[in-house]
């Protein structure tokens, strides 16, 4: 007897797969060494403000009693901490936590020198404030310090001199909610960096940022407040400045002269 053509379709299996396969495995728990699990928990510890900037942590020998590890195992986590820049090392003293309140580290973000010397040979900067406004977010901001479009934030803007010499005018954009509470006035009579301003009153440690670089020519407003010619050339940074677990705490876009300074950067 003939055989008859099924109408049924066929059965068919994904390209690649055969009968009766085994199913596919699930992936591998990533590996993590134990002193990147050390690293995290102490991390959570500052993000937590259990040791606030400034602040002596526990020695090794403690840690590793806390931790139930090796001193060696605590040791490798503060050396990553301390080349992340967000512990600081003294001989005979013991491990702080990095703050920019201190002078050696005050402008530790700031890349711009004079042409004759360095920032520190020029003094401490002065700053005169021009506004500080509480407004709703535009887009664009919003979307640096990842909030919705129309949440609160702050707009301050500033003239930093050096030697009297106007230097870099700045534009910075703060999320509201960290920082309420934050007025002109706060800020025109607190005497050290804006940094550690955040550190001590609002509980802001900035720990890293990055920076956009580009060249444009001064406009009306800004050859005003700078005391330079309209068309002057110009160096605009526009820097995003993160807090534990790269969240974004700020937006800064300066405008710096570059007929008396210049911007170094050391690479390794």
């Amino acid at each position: 007897m003939a055989n008859t053509p099924s109408l049924l379709p066929e059965a068919s299996l994904p390209p690649g797969e055969t009968e009766n396969a085994a199913p596919a495995a699930p992936p591998a728990p990533a590996f993590s060494p134990l002193y990147q699990q050390i690293k995290v928990l102490i991390l959570k510890s500052l993000q937590s403000g259990e040791w606030k900037p400034g602040e002596l942590i526990p020695s090794e020998m403690e840690l590793a009693g806390r931790f139930r590890v090796s001193q060696g195992t605590v040791r490798k986590a503060i050396d990553e901490l301390a080349a992340d820049n967000l512990v600081m090392r003294r001989q005979g003293k013991g491990t702080f936590v990095a703050t920019h309140a201190e002078q050696q580290v005050q402008y530790r973000f700031l890349r711009l020198m004079p042409d004759n010397g360095d920032l520190s040979s020029e003094g401490p900067a002065e700053r005169q404030i021009i506004d500080c406004r509480r407004l709703r977010a535009p887009a664009d901001i919003a979307r640096a310090l990842a909030l919705r479009t129309g949440e609160a934030v702050l707009q301050l803007r500033r003239v930093l001199s050096f030697q009297a010499a106007p230097t870099i005018v700045e534009e910075v954009w703060l999320p509201g909610g960290p920082f309420k509470g934050l007025t002109a006035e706060r800020l025109a009579a607190y005497r050290g960096p804006m940094y550690a301003l955040f550190e001590t009153e609002f509980g802001v440690h900035m720990v890293r940022a990055e920076e956009k670089i580009r060249a444009i020519a001064a406009d009306a407003a800004s050859a005003e407040l700078l005391g330079v010619p309209p068309g002057e050339p110009l160096l605009s940074v526009e820097r995003t400045a993160y807090t534990y677990n790269d969240i974004p705490m700020e937006l800064r876009r300066g405008l710096y002269r570059t007929n008396t300074h210049h911007y170094k950067n050391s690479l390794s």
